[in-house]
């Protein structure tokens, strides 16, 4: 990956010269944020042809999630949400490929792939949108689109085929040397287009590919995704927020922000969700309210890691509030915030669950003691000698004491607020078998061990007496 400071080829040689030697996040911010008198200096000192070639540098102007990465990759995905700049990352990067330092000359690619969901999609955004191919190029770089052929013959003679996801077979015997694949988790035969694609990308000494969409649960995102060779950028809408309106941005937010289709078409996230998972993407997202009401008891439940350094796995902290008013049947609980806290000595996570009671007013503090035994009240007592805490010890594996949880969400009786996304992240991977995340499910362990506390536990007191009166 080029740095900041190099133009692309065929730029000229004063621009590389006056360019600054490093960037907070690219030039553009380099200059914005300059004093007036250094961003006047600066233009005044390039030439008519560097200030010519400016607006075509991209390296100067765009993002870090729109260069590509580092390194002997083949497939880069760019993870975007709604207007976050992976169409113009995707189109820069062709010029990239296709370019010479002169614009006759050969550049790294002389046959080009560019696949979208259907031809028309494919003309109307990745070569005549307003970010893409034609609209990127210089004048004397600019390609020619031949509309009988379907695809863009560049001055040096490198050619780009457009192709659509309708029909994979058309992939079938053309070979390149670098392809362009958009939206890719809304194309209509993914697999087989994706392979069909894969088959011909064999000419040079290293093809590759850029995949630019925004994140879909699909089987070939996840698989392609997967591939030591992938290397993936993530952004978010906000990313690219000075060249979006600022009342879409507002109005986008305030009506999706904490929910599914946020996290997916706004912040760029792949959610994932494991087949047979204890909770569903949609039920959580069902279960989303903007306020928690009156509430009878709230807990913070606590589950340690077995060590405490940069490499250990996280701290599980996690609000839950509840009313328990009447029969069990009728009490509810409210899962109030993750305070879960990643690589912290034991001090410090103690010092996070104490700071979470303070903020929510809990009444309790539940620690699971299987890992570290007295010493896991005693790190705790060093923060707090009075804190209300309640050892529990773990008899059953995580999922299953998981699945009574579990139940009490499918029976609408537990609630979220919103912000609790990397908790919903691990409750989809949690499966009656185990868990199908990385690492330990922490998080959900200290959400078991709060609901448990509020609901489970008192609901099994509340019976016997009656079980015995009867």
């Amino acid at each position: 990956m080029k740095s900041v400071s190099e133009p692309k080829p065929g730029a000229s040689a004063d621009t590389r010269s006056t360019l600054p030697k490093r960037a907070p996040r690219s030039g553009a911010d380099w200059i914005a944020s300059a004093p007036p008198k250094q961003r006047e200096a600066f233009l005044n000192e390039l030439s008519e042809g560097a200030l010519l070639a400016l607006p075509y540098l991209f390296e100067f102007w765009a993002m870090p999630h729109q260069l590509p990465p580092e390194g002997p990759w083949r497939t880069w995905v760019i993870l975007g949400g709604r207007g976050a700049g992976k169409t113009r990352a995707g189109a820069e990067w062709v010029r990239a490929q296709v370019e010479g330092a002169r614009p006759l000359d050969q550049g790294r690619a002389r046959r080009v792939a560019l696949v979208g969901e259907t031809i028309e999609q494919a003309r109307e955004v990745m070569v005549f949108g307003e970010s893409g191919i034609l609209a990127c190029s210089p004048p004397d770089r600019r390609p020619t689109w031949e509309a009988t052929r379907r695809r863009l013959v560049w001055p040096n003679g490198a050619v780009a085929q457009l192709y659509s996801a309708h029909d994979p077979e058309r992939l079938r015997g053309p070979q390149f040397d670098a392809a362009w694949a958009d939206e890719l988790a809304k194309w209509p035969k993914a697999e087989a287009t994706w392979d069909m694609l894969q088959f011909g990308l064999r000419l040079g000494p290293y093809p590759r590919q850029c995949v630019t969409t925004t994140p879909r649960n699909v089987a070939v995102l996840r698989d392609i995704l997967a591939q030591p060779s992938t290397v993936a950028r993530h952004a978010a809408t906000e990313a690219n927020r000075a060249h979006l309106a600022a009342s879409f941005l507002a109005e986008v937010r305030a009506r999706y922000a904490g929910t599914r289709l946020g996290r997916q078409e706004l912040d760029g996230v792949l959610l994932d969700q494991a087949e047979g998972a204890l909770w569903s993407l949609s039920g959580l997202d069902a279960a989303r309210v903007a306020e928690a009401g009156p509430l009878d008891r709230v807990v913070v439940a606590v589950d340690p890691p077995v060590t405490g350094n940069k490499t250990s796995d996280e701290c599980g902290i996690v609000v839950v509030g509840a009313t328990v008013e009447g029969p069990p049947q009728d009490w509810r609980a409210v899962v109030l915030e993750d305070a879960s806290v990643a690589g912290a000595a034991p001090a410090a996570w103690a010092e996070a669950a104490i700071a979470a009671m303070e903020r929510h007013g809990a009444e309790r503090l539940v620690a699971e003691v299987n890992q570290g035994g007295d010493l896991v009240e005693s790190v705790i007592r060093q923060i707090d000698p009075l804190v209300p805490f309640r050892a529990v010890r773990a008899a059953r594996g995580k999922a299953a004491r998981a699945e009574p949880v579990a139940a009490l969400y499918e029976q609408g009786r537990v609630k979220h607020l919103q912000g609790l996304d990397a908790l919903e992240d691990q409750m989809c991977r949690m499966t009656a078998q185990g868990f199908e995340g990385r690492g330990s499910p922490d998080r959900v362990d200290a959400l078991v061990w709060a609901i448990h506390e509020l609901m489970i536990a008192p609901a099994a007191r509340w019976r016997r007496p009656r079980l015995r009166e009867l």
